[in-house]
């Protein structure tokens, strides 16, 4: 399955390459035009029925994960974090190390052993290792370098009621609907664009999209979820099982009213369920895109993810089959050429 194979993939902010690879090979016999730009953006262009209006639909490739940064006398690894990642999860998950994918385990001082103040906080990065199974320096040298990528070891599985536990759901979930896009959509122009480095600060997007320079852009996303019991609603931003999510506002954009309301009245005309994501933490690509040269009408269309930036997110495979739904239904709407009119 495509989603199995792009998030079993490494792809670390700024050393995305497999999961680029991965893309091109899919989509390659899609696309009339395909490049990789300076940074590792992969854009590529769909011809189809000509519109007035350039359209760009994006998602990025990078997960957050970590980097050796030291390797101790021991041959315990210290690492950093590259993204944004909640240092709480970290202890005693399994990584993957380098090109290699050198197997190793997250470790710290065992709670017999702390003091009390220790146990009630968190454990800072700092007194964190990774084990790989050696026992000086010079061995583990043999299997990893000082700025190697680490990415989490976390499997793709189906369970429950239509649920997928996988890690990098953010983004590869907006990877995999770009492509069934690419794949399925035949009788309109499109740009696609797969970008680098979102998670350290939305490095990719800006020259992407300076490069295609759209009127308007669709950002692909895999979103925060935290439907829970207990909580306030207006503190729940999505919810599993209510379909695909359009962004409202966030730190990095106030989405185009009219745009996301022309969204919302496709989903509804074509039996769509959706939800608007009711919060405004949290960023994506289009924060640097719709600044880029004059400017460019954007919206941001999201899977709900639980457990987001972790090795173990959940989404449901029916706001995935929704958000497709709905893709396709825009697109249509886009080929009859009055899908912006009257948007400023």
């Amino acid at each position: 399955m495509l989603l199995k194979k792009l998030t079993e993939a490494s792809g670390v902010s700024g050393h995305e390459r497999e999961v680029r690879n991965i893309i091109i090979d899919e989509i390659k016999d899609y696309v009339d035009d395909l490049k990789v730009d300076k940074l590792g953006n992969l854009i590529v262009f769909k011809k189809g029925k000509e519109n007035p209006k350039k359209l760009m639909i994006t998602a990025h490739m990078d997960e957050v994960g970590l980097m050796v940064i030291d390797i101790d006398d021991k041959g315990y690894i210290k690492f950093t974090t590259v993204g944004g990642i909640d240092k709480r999860i970290l202890i005693s998950k399994p990584v993957l190390i380098g090109d290699k994918k050198v197997p190793g385990v997250i470790g710290s001082k065992p709670m017999h052993l702390q003091k009390k103040e220790e146990r009630d906080r968190a454990i800072e990065i700092d007194s964190l290792y990774i084990d790989i199974g050696v026992d000086s320096k010079e061995e583990a040298l043999k299997f990893v370098n000082i700025g190697d990528y680490i990415s989490f070891d976390s499997k793709y599985t189906e369970f429950g009621d239509n649920l997928i536990k996988a890690k990098a759901l953010d983004n590869r979930v907006g990877c995999s609907l770009l492509i069934e896009l690419i794949k399925e959509i035949e009788d309109v122009s499109f740009y696609g664009v797969f970008t680098v480095m979102e998670e350290i600060g939305l490095k990719g997007a800006g020259p992407a999209a300076y490069n295609v320079d759209p009127d308007i852009c669709i950002v692909l996303e895999g979103t925060l979820c935290y439907d829970v019991p207990q909580i306030d609603t207006h503190l729940i931003p999505t919810r599993l099982n209510n379909g695909p999510a359009i962004s409202l506002i966030d730190r990095t954009t106030i989405f185009n009213k009219t745009l996301r309301e022309k969204i919302a009245e496709i989903a509804r005309s074509n039996g769509i369920p959706y939800q608007y994501r009711k919060s405004s933490m949290g960023g994506n690509d289009s924060g640097k895109i719709h600044v880029t040269k004059e400017g460019s009408i954007t919206a941001t269309i999201s899977v709900p993810c639980r457990n987001i930036h972790s090795p173990t997110s959940v989404m449901s495979k029916k706001d995935y089959e929704n958000t497709l739904r709905l893709l396709k239904a825009i697109l249509n709407e886009y080929k009859k050429g009055e899908f912006i009119s009257g948007i400023q």
